[in-house]
């Protein structure tokens, strides 16, 4: 457990040192500040769109910082044949890749929590037509940015350490008092009679893409055991693609026909006119309040008879679009930001338990896959 934890320690050090994570860590959370300042006209649903952009920038961050990371971590390494060198010691290969995908995962939580705080910043700053941009916020964050960043290049110059990891803590220290500070002791107007809060619907909303941004980090680290960063960031922006295509591509490919409006699948050109005339008959059949379509009470009375017959028919489901479905990630799941409307004050915390369970296994199957890959790999 010894050696797990330093070489996990040594991942993580090693990730936060790289000068490409100190520049997207700023970028993604001053421009999520950015974000809370124009004014949109957007007919007063301007704070729904700011949070929105504020999650979509702390995915495509986490996404970008994934990958980048993966293949720094471990790509690089066995490039270089440090992998080797630490694998020459009584460390086995499944317990080297873990440890590099836990200090891969605490710097992902790292990256994602300082995107979180400029989130809750800007969800505070939003305002509609009638409200004014918030100077002071914007003020207060900039300087605690620039205090990071000052803080980095003193213990650099006078303590000669490291510049990008000293500015990285120091950045989530600054960046954590400065958006206290805004939250506590700084106004902003919102609108005519509404002044501004924080949405702390973000914190559940910014852990499930923390989730989605593990699962990412363990597919680039299992094409990281074979392939170099561009290779693996195209293979990762694919899944990434499919994943969120995938309700439209597999899911209604893989589930059965009478778990859709059988009305609307009448249309659907994949079914053939005798596959049409048994839906008919099974709308006419279970359709009880005589409305032409089945309600979804209607359809859960379709006897196991019935389903048998469309099954037979070649309506129960593809099997290929099933193990599709199963083996893409669906990264819906993990994006909420259509719940975050004003005046609904509730987040389901049962939800994102559900989502961390999915997001365990999906992440063992993963690493499961990227131990494989790693241990038939010649290390030269």
């Amino acid at each position: 457990m010894r050696q797990f934890v330093t070489i996990a320690a040594n991942a993580f050090m090693e990730l936060v040192r790289q000068p490409i994570f100190l520049l997207l860590m700023t970028s993604s959370a001053l421009f999520e500040i950015f974000l809370a300042t124009p004014y949109y006209f957007a007919f007063g649903d301007e704070p729904r769109l700011v949070k929105n952009s504020t999650l979509a920038v702390m995915l495509l961050a986490g996404l970008l910082g994934a990958v980048l990371t993966a293949s720094a971590s471990l790509a690089r390494e066995i490039r270089s044949g440090t992998a080797l060198a630490v694998l020459s010691k009584p460390v086995r290969r499944a317990q080297f890749l873990l440890a590099k995908y836990a200090g891969l995962v605490a710097a992902l939580a790292l990256l994602t929590y300082v995107n979180l705080v400029a989130a809750l910043v800007a969800s505070r700053m939003a305002f509609d037509s009638y409200g004014e941009t918030d100077l002071a916020a914007i003020g207060i964050f900039a300087a605690g940015v620039v205090a990071a960043y000052a803080l980095g290049g003193f213990s650099n110059f006078f303590l000669r350490r490291p510049f990008v990891s000293d500015a990285v803590f120091a950045l989530l220290i600054t960046v954590t008092l400065a958006a206290l500070v805004i939250i506590q002791f700084t106004t902003q107007q919102r609108s005519t009679n509404e002044p501004g809060a924080v949405d702390w619907r973000l914190v559940p909303a910014a852990l499930l893409i923390l989730f989605a941004l593990w699962i990412l980090a363990s597919l680039a680290l299992a094409c990281s055991t074979r392939l170099d960063m561009v290779p693996t960031l195209a293979i990762c922006s694919a899944v990434f693609l499919l994943g969120i295509m995938s309700d439209y591509l597999f899911g209604r490919q893989a589930e059965p026909v009478w778990r859709h409006d059988l009305t609307e699948e009448l249309y659907s050109p994949r079914w053939s006119q005798s596959q049409k005339g048994l839906l008919r008959e099974m709308t006419v059949k279970y359709d009880q309040d005589r409305n032409n379509r089945l309600e979804p009470a209607e359809r859960d009375r379709i006897g196991e008879p019935d389903q048998a017959r469309m099954r037979q028919a070649g309506m129960g489901g593809k099997w290929w679009a099933s193990v599709l479905y199963t083996v893409t990630p669906n990264w819906q799941l993990f994006w909420l930001a259509d719940a975050l409307v004003e005046g609904k004050s509730t987040f389901h915390w049962g939800y994102v338990g559900k989502a961390f369970a999915y997001m365990a296994a999906y992440v063992g199957a993963a690493l499961a896959l990227a131990v494989l890959l790693f241990e038939q790999r010649e290390l030269s």
